[in-house]
């Protein structure tokens, strides 16, 4: 199974929930100067819309996911503003 390496580390948002174990959703990622989908797998169900860092290529088109809070948005601006 070749892994997509490209993609772990980056964040997408959920079109479709997880299921956890029961099956995976669907993810919208910024990768490779554009945005693509993968079937996107997590530990626990998560619902549409979620924000999720990838975590872990399962082969070219599958990932696995945890949910993902930006600690920068904790600071009341914008990621990254100073």
């Amino acid at each position: 199974m070749e892994q997509d390496e490209a993609v772990i580390g980056c964040t997408g948002e959920l079109l479709i929930g997880t299921r956890g174990a029961a099956g995976p959703g669907e993810i919208l990622v910024r990768v490779r100067g554009g945005s693509e989908t993968f079937f996107a797998w997590s530990q626990e169900p998560l619902p549409t819309g979620s924000t999720v860092l990838v975590i872990e290529s399962r082969g070219r088109r599958e990932v696995e996911v945890i949910k993902w809070d930006d600690p920068l948005e904790a600071l009341g601006g914008p990621a990254g503003a100073v």
